[in-house]
């Protein structure tokens, strides 16, 4: 049966906690962060030389940086409210770069399952972690020589206390599309989760206690997805996003929601947040206009103009020939980035980012998963209520999932107010739980 009609049958119960995050304490001394492009702050430029150049950078660096944005990414406004540094990337030696407040392990076209020999990066997640295990090895050890290192790298128990931030998974559900059918694509989930798993309790293990965990965009709404997998209009829905990948990366987060809540019962002295990226950005996606922008998906720097201004031929800030009579056409950047959501066919603006960094950082669709161990397993029948995204599960009292929805777009219209709801069908009994 396809995945459309079955979508989500979601694995495991989890119990959510909405906190309030919000700078005032969202404060740490230190932090490690690991992903993809959506972080990466000059991995894949200074790891393979990927060539990162302008107009990228130009909003507010004023030069390329090494970022897939006109701007700052989410991790550099995460790094604003505390009051720290960017992070530096890993692999960019150049300069003497400072550690001290944490690094940078995310690259470009990372992925969490092991890199092809053909991939354009290298560095999965796999290989991000083992970096960061030498890292902290070698931190130490200069440490323990010479305590002036104290001046451009961590101490010893910022790898206690300091945050440590994922954002990847993408680059493998997007890839699997090009190959895989939908159901396929879906039955892939567990076994890119059980490396991400992996690497998790390999963190854990060298003292990672913080951890932040970015959920999945909604892939289908990026310009590049689109314009290869909606030339059929009956495959968009109704904010000209492709579903199926819509579509999984929700399945993709429910699953990674149950790994969360996993780790967080198997490691009681662990803080697990979940961002769910997902409904911020389709939130913003869905309201552009409210939130003062005038394009939703139509990428700013890109070619070909229409409703998404992207053509696979040619990359942001490229000039080159597309045609047999050699005329040159360039990919030049659109006049005000911060009316765009979309950056360059694949990333989004740094205005996209700021607003994305704004409503997590208020605690709007933040999961706390630590603090709820045992109190759900006391009902046999649970109807779990998380507004504004919905998720709906019931079980019977051998924990058979009997039915299942996620609905993001049909509870837009629903009052929310920080609760989760908690409804014992069984026993006719309703509890609201408030952060």
């Amino acid at each position: 049966m396809a995945l459309k009609s079955l979508f989500p049958w979601i694995q495991t119960l989890i119990l959510l906690h909405l906190p309030v995050i919000s700078p005032a304490n969202f404060t740490y001394p230190a932090v490690f962060n690991f992903g993809d492009s959506n972080s990466d702050t000059g991995g894949l430029a200074a790891g393979v030389a990927f060539p990162v150049g302008a107009p990228n950078g130009e909003t507010y660096f004023n030069k390329p940086s090494g970022r897939f944005c006109d701007g700052r990414l989410i991790i550099d406004f995460l790094m604003d409210s505390m009051n720290l540094p960017y992070l530096n990337a890993y692999l960019d030696s150049v300069g003497a770069p400072s550690f001290r407040t944490g690094c940078n392990f995310a690259a470009g076209g990372a992925t969490i399952l092991p890199a092809s020999a053909a991939a354009r990066c290298p560095f999965s997640f796999g290989f991000q972690v083992a970096q960061f295990i030498r890292f902290k090895a070698r931190v130490l050890e200069l440490l323990g020589k010479d305590k002036r290192y104290q001046k451009i790298l961590p101490s010893g128990d910022y790898f206690r206390d300091g945050l440590y931030t994922f954002d990847v998974g993408q680059n493998d559900i997007d890839g699997a599309f090009y190959s895989k059918s939908e159901d396929q694509v879906a039955a892939f989930i567990p076994t890119i989760l059980s490396e991400f798993q992996a690497g998790l309790e390999r963190l854990y293990d060298e003292g990672a206690k913080n951890l932040w965990i970015h959920g999945m965009g909604p892939l289908g709404c990026l310009p590049r997805i689109i314009a290869t997998f909606g030339k059929n209009a009956s495959k968009l829905d109704r904010f000209g996003c492709v579903d199926s990948h819509n579509r999984v990366a929700n399945l993709f987060n429910a699953q990674l929601h149950s790994l969360c809540a996993k780790l967080g019962s198997q490691f009681i002295d662990v803080n697990v947040t979940f961002v769910d990226i997902f409904a911020i950005k389709l939130n913003l996606i869905a309201n552009f206009s409210q939130f003062g922008f005038k394009e939703a998906i139509a990428a700013c720097c890109g070619y070909g103009g229409g409703a998404l201004n992207y053509d696979s031929r040619i990359a942001c800030g490229e000039t080159k020939s597309l045609n047999l009579n050699g005329s040159m056409v360039s990919a030049n950047p659109c006049d005000n980035a911060t009316e765009y959501v979309n950056w360059d066919g694949n990333h989004y603006t740094e205005a996209a980012n700021s607003f994305v960094s704004s409503q997590l950082l208020s605690g709007w669709i933040s999961v706390n998963l630590q603090l709820w161990k045992l109190k759900w397993a006391e009902m046999q029948v649970l109807e779990v209520r998380w507004f504004p995204t919905q998720y709906i599960i019931l079980k019977d009292d051998h924990d058979k999932e009997v039915n299942s929805i996620l609905d993001p777009i049909g509870s837009q219209n629903e009052d929310w107010d920080g609760e989760v709801e908690i409804i014992d069908h069984l026993n006719q009994k309703n509890e609201a739980y408030e952060p």
